[in-house]
């Protein structure tokens, strides 16, 4: 088996157990976990009807408590996020000889379906997952090489993408605010970089013993996710793994490697994985967000003073992403690993 038959859209349909390749070991198994109730949901209507403080507030204490927060009234039509999903998931369902043409297992292609993780034949064990990875840079100029099935995908999904943007530029104009950084901070090359990966997650047999997706901090700046039914979960400070409630058109905001950094550790990237469901299908629409290669990455020099040093060293954003990749194929990606060799001795 290999190309398309490997990806799971592929085979999965009547399979009654878990194929011995995708169970994972006993340590790695999502079993021990609560759904979490106390995910703080940000209703961003409070910005325009003077609720602002209140809304800093929240946004700080869940940046800083659980690295995740919801968004719900954030201005994103409720038909264009279902339109979203709808079509994201026609494009995983199609026969595969519609897709063949997106597959591709070079890592750093810009447009690419696979499945699993980062490499699969290097794999121990595979994860319960396909994706599509999409340009989203000056999208115009790589709007014609996305997917035309299905129907109207381009022009949903790449509008979509646009009304995200904002959405995100916003909210960082809100972290920038808590933060006490000047207006504007996180324009420009600090968040110039926009890519799209979609993860079809479909009904599993054996969810108890699976993963969709291993446990990782992001690379960027901050992520947003849109998912139509549960399956993220995320750690707290303690450790103990908990499932995101996921609510109806909203967006699920995360804190990445690159936000903890400039934040000087008040705030705190996200460690998260994505589990199974044994009769539903999940679909997560990922919009990352993250600086140019060259950008100069610090702790903001207003958060930095004799009282509170710099707790990481000035480096290049190319830099950590080139070491993030290492973490990646030495397939550890948690928040220790990816940030340890940036921090500086208190």
């Amino acid at each position: 088996m290999g190309g398309m038959d490997l990806l799971v859209t592929s085979w999965y349909n009547g399979v009654q157990s878990l194929p011995e390749n995708y169970i994972m070991p006993p340590e790695r198994r999502p079993n021990n976990f609560s759904i979490c109730t106390n995910i703080p949901v940000v209703d961003l209507a409070q910005e325009l009807n003077h609720g602002r403080t209140d809304l800093l507030e929240q946004i700080m204490k869940a940046s800083q408590e659980y690295g995740v927060f919801q968004v719900i009234n954030h201005g994103i039509s409720e038909e264009m996020m279902s339109e979203a999903i709808s079509l994201n998931k026609e494009f995983f369902v199609m026969p595969a000889e519609e897709k063949a043409g997106f597959y591709c297992e070079d890592f750093y292609h810009n447009i690419r379906l696979y499945t699993s993780g980062y490499n699969y034949y290097a794999e121990d064990v595979h994860y319960w997952k396909d994706t599509l990875k999409l340009p989203c840079n000056l999208l115009e100029s790589h709007l014609h090489s996305w997917p035309h099935r299905p129907h109207r995908y381009r022009e949903v999904v790449g509008p979509y993408t646009v009304e995200v943007r904002m959405l995100t530029m916003r909210i960082l104009e809100l972290i920038g605010k808590g933060l006490g950084l000047e207006a504007g901070y996180f324009k420009e090359e600090r968040s110039s970089g926009h890519g799209l990966v979609i993860n079809y997650y479909p009904p599993c047999p054996e969810p108890s013993l699976a993963l969709g997706i291993r446990a990782h901090c992001d690379a960027y700046l901050i992520t947003l996710i849109q998912q139509n039914n549960y399956g993220l979960q995320i750690t707290k400070k303690d450790g103990e793994w908990v499932g995101v409630d996921p609510l109806p058109n909203a967006f699920v905001v995360m804190i990445a490697n690159q936000l903890q950094v400039i934040s000087n550790g008040k705030l705190r990237s996200a460690e998260h994985r994505g589990v199974t469901n044994l009769d539903s299908d999940r679909i997560s629409i990922v919009n990352f967000f993250g600086p140019s290669k060259k950008c100069l990455i610090e702790p903001a020099k207003a958060l930095v003073s004799t009282n509170n040093p710099s707790r990481f060293r000035s480096f290049k954003y190319i830099e950590f992403l080139e070491h993030y990749m290492a973490c990646l194929a030495n397939k550890d990606l948690r928040l220790e690993t990816t940030l340890r060799p940036y921090e500086l001795q208190s």
